[in-house]
This record gives structure tokens, sequence and C-alpha cells, in this order.
């Protein structure tokens, strides 16, 4: 059922678990999410950036999406780093549920300004608007912060900055990174800055960047190595542990959003196939792996943020 992102995060803060937001660019991707959603009866946010926009188009992502809603499931639509205020207010006008405006790379009241027109667009259309305060680090898809560039979110910035602008959600940095390389060593997230933060703000918190990086999916993605010369594949690959997510969430994160761990299934899947198969030529068969590790994934992330069996 189509939901708004108001009204998922909300029942997640009274129950204190968080909603998986997956970011999808292919049919594949979409099926892998949405059937492990009905299968766990979990809420889920279907994400696209705007680099899944230039890939698929909007109008092809918006019609798969809207099938997927038909399930018995809430399901937000939702546009994930949206910087582009003309593609955002495209979205809304499109029949999207939920969009984010990041302008947390922008001087704090150029961001504002920004903010407070994107809520204003959608606020005549019922749509949620989620928005970034501090600058995460990491590059994936059209999203690119520096180490130099980026910084961690102030408490006080951030509740003056949900008051002023009235968004729904407040997107954070405390401590992870968008991509596959977050760390030189494991991460550590600023949990006492996140309570701190979540105490001030009304807004439900969300935590971008934060994918696990699975050890055993990366060391898959490099079977056969030798014969593809691709040994380096993920070297160095580190992402936010189960335990620091587990605790994000008991301080009040409620939305989390994941799109390397489905990259890395993804790839692992379908080098594994062409690898091993070597008569199959048809597409749907070539990423059936891909599909089943991208379940598995979603799986393991909606049981680890509480939201298995919380769709009623």
């Amino acid at each position: 059922m189509l939901s708004t992102l108001k009204s998922v995060l909300a029942k997640a803060d009274r129950g204190r678990y968080a909603v998986g937001a997956f970011n999808v660019n292919n049919l594949e991707i979409l099926q892998a999410v949405i059937e492990t959603a009905v299968e766990l009866n979990s809420p889920v946010i279907l994400q696209t950036s705007e680099g899944a926009v230039e890939y698929a188009g909007m109008d092809y992502l918006i019609a798969m999406m809207r099938v997927a809603a038909k399930s018995p499931v809430p399901v937000v639509m939702h546009v994930d780093h949206g910087k582009n205020l003309k593609t955002i207010k495209k979205a809304i006008d499109s029949g999207y549920t939920s969009v984010m405006y990041d302008g947390s790379s922008l001087p704090y009241a150029e961001n504002v300004k920004n903010t407070k027109q994107v809520v204003a667009w959608a606020k005549k259309k019922g749509v949620s608007v989620e928005a970034e305060i501090g600058a995460i680090k990491g590059v994936e898809d059209l999203v690119s912060v520096s180490e130099k560039e980026a910084f961690f979110t102030d408490s006080v910035e951030a509740a003056r900055f949900a008051k002023e602008t009235k968004c729904d959600a407040l997107a954070i940095s405390i401590g992870t990174a968008h991509g596959a390389y977050k760390s030189k060593t494991e991460p550590l997230l600023d949990i006492a800055r996140l309570k701190k933060i979540d105490s001030m703000v009304k807004a439900p918190i969300v935590l971008h960047g934060a994918s696990g990086i699975s050890p055993e999916l990366v060391a898959r993605t490099k079977d056969y190595c030798s014969m593809l010369e691709d040994c380096n594949r993920l070297e160095g690959a580190i992402g936010i542990p189960d335990e620091q997510i587990v605790l994000a969430i008991r301080n009040g994160v409620r939305k989390i959003n994941i799109d390397s761990d489905l990259r890395i299934a993804f790839t692992a899947g379908l080098r594994e196939t062409i690898i091993t198969d070597h008569k199959g030529i048809d597409p749907r068969k070539l990423m059936a792996l891909s599909k089943k590790l991208m379940k598995e994934t979603v799986k393991h992330k909606m049981e680890l943020f509480g939201s298995k069996g919380k769709a009623k």
C-alpha cells in the first residue's frame, strides 16, 4: 500500500525500530526488495537517486514502484539525495510520496531556504520531506563529499534547522560514509552526538551511508578472480558493523539507507553466474543469483532494523 515517509516513520518511532530505505535502479533490485518486505511483513522505503533517474528515467521507475506499492505492506516512494530542485519538483508532481532535498554541502542559510521551498511544494501534494544537515563523506552515485568537506552535525544547529524548515525527517552526520570505503579502520558512530540530537529534534532521524559491506559477499566477488584479473575488486572496503547500527536505532535512528550492500550482492551473483554457467545467455537466468543474494541482504537488514512483522 502506498504510504508517506511521515506516516511510516511515525509508527517506527513509536515502536522504536528503523525502516530500511533501499536504492532501486532496475526491476531485479526492486523485486528483491519488495518480495522480501512482503515475506517479512515489513514496511519498506523504495528510493531512487538522481543517478537512478538518469539511468532508467523517472517515468519507468515510478511505473515499477507503483506496481510494487500494490503489495500488502506500507511502501514509500522516495527520492534519495535530491540536489536539483527541478528534479525534486517533478518528482513531487509525478507521484512520489516522499522526497529528500540534500543541501548539506551548502551554506546554512541557503540549505534552509531551499529546503523550505521543497517543503512548500510537497505540503500541497501531501508529500513528505527529508532534509540533511551535516555533510556525510564518501562517493556514491552522484553524491561526492571529500574527507575535508565532511563535517559532523551540530545538535543545536540541527534543532534550529528542523524547526525552521519543518521537514518530516532529518538526515545527520555522525560517522557514516557513502560508498563501500567508509574508513581505513572499523567505523565508530558518535552515539553520544546522536542521543543529543534526538533529544533536541522532533523529526525522525535518518542514517545515510550505513551499508554493512558484508565481508562474505566482498569475498564472493573475488571467486575465480585470478581468471578475471580482478582480485583487487573492493580492496579495503569496510562498512558499519551491525552492533553500531543496533545502537543507532536504540538512540533514535528511524530510517536507514542501504545501497552499496545491494550493489555488492548484485555484482557477486552476476559475476559467479557468468563464470560458472558457460552456456547461458538468458538475462533473466543470469541475474537469478543476484536477486537471491539481494533478497538475503534485504532480509538481514529488515531483521536487524527491527521492522520485520511491523507492516500492520
